[in-house]
């Protein structure tokens, strides 16, 4: 694979001769299946031996290859005198030592591994992950929320639930929702009280101590749906250039956040082989891994094979949505979409009118679909609401029809 990135056969010989000629070979694979350009693979490739000409120097194995090892190299580059290596920018080199670093662990050959901040969590705490799986089937992005505040419950109040009682659990609720919006303290609420019950079903707690957790104050419906208007959704979708690969795929996306209001989170999870073509129907995993055929209209169809055929990188990974540059594999996260849609509304000169870009886009949907006259049944089984209750929300969004049949308030004239 040398070949790839090397024209000289005396110099590709002397890599593979070397006493990890193998690894840079293995490297070097590595490097091109990831879809790195040339230049910067090649790059990597000598970034990586010269880190082994230099271990070799110091009487060091690869094998012991770790952390402090690659700081001490880069350290090295401000003195370095070694034949034959350039003065390559050290962050290149750094980023090509690490990236090495890392392939080597994965091939097994280093020994060592990475140093991380590991959290143990109390006994506790892994008995009722293990109790919500088996009882309620939650997910683990939900228990790694809850735990978010469990493990400071337990940090305040301590490991032995028999100090629970209601003055301190509902003052560490209070504390908690001082530090943080209506939102975060809800969820806070939450997970207390189902860690309460656990320790109920569990003897651990007494009866009834889940009551003492209060129902943090909020009016349902008193917030309006931050929204864009139509004209607003169209430029921010003709903000992509679908003459580049990188256009295309954001295209794509924007279009199946701002037709088929689907969830960032959703997007990151599509695959391949979710899409149907023949029945013209994408098949999306949304909340509570619920699965749901949405229609694959023309307009989305066109957008996702133009960037399948011509924009998006030849990988093994079956995500549909790629990272646009080396190493390609899937969107990170449901953040990496939103940026994406953020970053269109910026290029369209529209401002976004609430964090989560991507999220306003749905209920531009929503906003949208009310105001041609569906009802709310209808954009509940578009946005995959399990409630209606849930969608009463965008009743408030026609404004100017609300004005026509809103009611004077008494002694005070109509607006």
């Amino acid at each position: 694979m040398l070949t790839e990135f090397f024209e000289s056969p005396l110099r590709i010989q002397e890599r593979r001769d070397g006493p990890d000629g193998r690894l840079l070979e293995g490297f070097a694979q590595e490097l091109c299946q990831a879809g790195y350009a040339e230049i910067t693979a090649r790059r990597h490739i000598r970034a990586a031996e010269h880190l082994i000409h230099w271990a070799g120097r110091r009487g060091k194995v690869i094998a012991a290859l770790d952390e402090p090892m690659i700081e001490e190299f880069v350290q090295h580059l401000n003195r370095c005198r070694c034949p034959r290596y350039g003065r390559t920018h050290r962050r290149d080199l750094r980023k090509g030592a690490r990236l090495f670093l890392r392939y080597a662990r994965f091939a097994d050959i280093v020994m060592t591994r990475a140093v991380e901040e590991i959290i143990v969590d109390p006994a506790l705490l892994v008995s009722f992950g293990g109790w919500m799986r088996q009882q309620r089937g939650t997910c683990e992005a939900t228990l790694y929320n809850y735990n978010l505040h469990l493990r400071d419950l337990l940090k305040s109040l301590g490991e032995d639930p028999d100090r629970f009682d209601a003055q301190n659990l509902r003052q560490f609720i209070l504390d908690t929702s001082h530090r943080c919006g209506w939102a975060s303290a809800k969820q806070c609420t939450t997970a207390v009280r189902m860690f309460l019950r656990f320790l109920i079903a569990d003897g651990k707690c007494a009866a009834g101590l889940e009551g003492s957790i209060p129902v943090l104050a909020h009016w349902r419906l008193s917030s309006l749906p931050r929204y864009l208007q139509s004209d607003e959704v169209e430029l921010v979708i003709a903000s992509c250039d679908p003459a580049t690969p990188v256009g295309k795929r954001d295209r794509a996306i924007l279009l199946l956040l701002a037709r088929l209001g689907l969830r960032a989170g959703d997007l990151v999870q599509l695959r391949l082989g979710d899409i149907d073509w023949k029945e013209a129907g994408i098949c999306v995993s949304g909340k509570g891994r619920r699965q749901t055929l949405m229609p694959l209209t023309q307009e989305i169809g066109d957008a996702i094979a133009g960037y399948i055929q011509d924009g998006r990188p030849q990988t093994a990974v079956d995500a549909l949505f790629i990272r646009s540059r080396a190493p390609f594999r899937a969107l990170a996260n449901h953040c990496a979409i939103s940026m994406i849609a953020a970053q269109a509304m910026r290029r369209a000169g529209v401002v976004c009118p609430s964090r989560g870009a991507a999220h306003v886009l749905r209920h531009s949907v929503a906003s949208s679909m009310l105001r041609q006259g569906a009802s709310l049944q209808e954009i509940a089984g578009v946005l995959r609401h399990r409630s209606t209750a849930t969608t009463e929300i965008y009743a408030k969004v026609d404004v100017v029809t609300l004005r026509q049949i809103a009611q004077p308030w008494p002694e005070v004239k109509s607006c």
